[in-house]
């Protein structure tokens, strides 16, 4: 039983509890635009440090690799040290990092600091919900997540239009200084308003009442290595060769530390970061393996269209930025609808079709090229593809947390989250390799037009993938979880489960 320092149970219609809840949405917007911005970034911050394929791939990855791998923990230190005080130290650090990114004068300084920022995201983003979790009086804690949920869909909905003006207007720079003035405001709101709660059984090792979660850093550090190892032999391997002694290092230690992961939390059980007792659900293994697929193709997707609408078709960052915002409107005001019908009908049937819909908008997206028409040309497919991501994100959300114990809600909800951003993070790696992309290539048109649509018949592929293992293997989940908002960090109202947003 979760036990809060003091017990705090702010209301809806208080001073403090709308400050609270300012806090936590203006908090996990700037992780949400940092997550979808970069992709609009990318060509002009590509040509300004003379950045090649390899190059944009580690600066979307660093970000993803640090956040994946870190935001169980994060959760946990915020519930063993105190919920604000975590949350406003991953502030400090995602807002000191984020400046980095925006001074850095080299790829090398940008990519390292985006590996910075997204482990203070990872402190930040389960913060700025368990904050609204355990502040809340439980009559207003539904409504709190909710109105997180929704706002922090609308800060997402509105990154394309600022962080496309702000390319444009003035540099690609300013989409990380953006956050500057996002954080004092997150921070003066958190001071005045954010009561402070931690998990009184999280700090005990003896007792009673001791936690079955440990504060395990070595899992953590396990699993961002297994990650790191992967994505560095996928993203080095055009360049280098496969057979080249960094490629095969990298793979290797990728692959130990991804069994030396999975043998270490077996041993510990349920006092495991990730109880591995949860695999023994069925169910629930399979609607992870479904986030990797489904969110591997959102990745993929996102991360070169953004690229090949600037560098081929020619529009500006800002007209880019607009071109997806069809797609996060639909998933801010269709997924409780999508949430509801999974309650009602299962989610066997939305998660068939919704990623047969979304290939759909994909192969008709393979059609774009110079002189394209929005209308015409990019709506259609891009409604599409925002239609098929709108049936999946809430009922995922909601029968991934259906189909373990009540107990194991809060990690099952983490690793799921984490799982969508690893998805991102493989397919960002990995396409370009398939698809023949590296070097320079990302400013030939020619090349870029070809690895473009590779790109896309892949993600149709891995939707339809997945789709093929909801209709055999999902079923309904023994009791349902009531409807909630996205859960995952996409261009939408996301996130979170970050969603339940999980936290994007």
């Amino acid at each position: 039983m979760t036990s809060s320092v003091p017990s705090p149970a702010l209301r809806m219609g208080t001073a403090a509890g709308r400050g609270t809840l300012l806090a936590a949405v203006l908090a996990s917007g700037m992780v949400f635009l940092d997550t979808t911005v970069v992709n609009v970034a990318l060509p002009k911050l590509g040509q300004d440090l003379g950045a090649n394929v390899a190059d944009l791939q580690w600066t979307i990855n660093g970000y993803l690799l640090t956040l994946a791998a870190f935001v169980l923990l994060g959760g946990s230190l915020g519930d063993r040290f105190g919920r604000r005080r975590v949350f406003l130290i991953g502030v400090f650090w995602f807002t000191a990092a984020s400046v980095l990114c925006g001074l850095a004068q080299g790829t090398g300084t940008l990519i390292a600091a985006r590996i910075v920022q997204g482990a203070g995201g990872a402190l930040l983003t389960p913060g700025s919900l368990s904050v609204l979790q355990a502040s809340f009086h439980p009559d207003d804690r539904g409504r709190a997540i909710g109105a997180w949920a929704g706002l922090s869909g609308v800060s997402t909905a509105l990154g394309p239009f600022i962080g496309g003006w702000l390319i444009d207007t003035l540099s690609w720079r300013w989409i990380f200084f953006l956050n500057l003035p996002i954080a004092v405001l997150v921070v003066l709101a958190a001071m005045r308003w954010v009561p402070e709660s931690r998990d009184e059984n999280a700090s005990r090792t003896h007792g009673p009442g001791r936690t079955r979660r440990r504060f395990d850093v070595a899992g953590a550090v396990l699993g961002a290595l297994a990650l790191a190892g992967v994505t560095y032999a996928l993203i080095d391997a055009p360049a280098r060769g496969f057979a080249s002694a960094p490629v095969l290092i990298a793979a290797l230690v990728g692959v130990v530390a991804a069994v030396t992961f999975v043998l270490l939390e077996r041993r510990r059980g349920d006092t495991a970061m990730l109880p591995t007792g949860l695999f023994s659900s069925r169910l629930f293994s399979v609607l992870n393996v479904f986030t990797v697929v489904v969110y591997a193709a959102l990745g993929g997707f996102t991360f070169f269209f953004a690229v090949y609408l600037q560098n081929v078709v020619e529009w500006s960052a800002f007209r880019t930025g607009i071109a997806l915002l069809p797609m996060t409107v639909l998933l801010l005001v269709g997924s409780a609808r999508a949430g509801a019908m999974s309650a009602r009908i299962g989610p066997r049937l939305p998660l068939a079709v919704g990623p047969v819909i979304a290939a759909v908008g994909l192969l008709l997206l393979r059609g774009v090229g110079p002189g394209a028409s929005y209308w015409t040309d990019v709506l259609p497919g891009v409604l599409l593809f925002g239609l098929g991501l709108t049936l999946v994100v809430a009922p995922l959300t909601a029968s991934v947390l259906a189909a373990v114990q009540d107990r194991f809600s809060g990690v099952a909800s983490g690793f799921n989250n984490a799982a969508s951003r690893a998805g991102g993070l493989l397919a960002v790696a990995a396409l370009p390799l398939l698809v023949g992309l590296s070097g320079s290539g990302y400013e030939q048109k020619a090349e870029l037009t070809d690895a473009f649509r590779g790109a896309l018949a892949w993600c149709a592929g891995l939707l339809l993938a997945g789709a093929v293992l909801a209709l055999v293997l999902v079923h309904r989940p023994p009791r349902e979880a009531p409807p909630s908002q996205p859960c995952h960090s996409m261009p939408a109202a996301t996130p979170p489960k970050e969603n339940r947003p999980s936290g994007a």
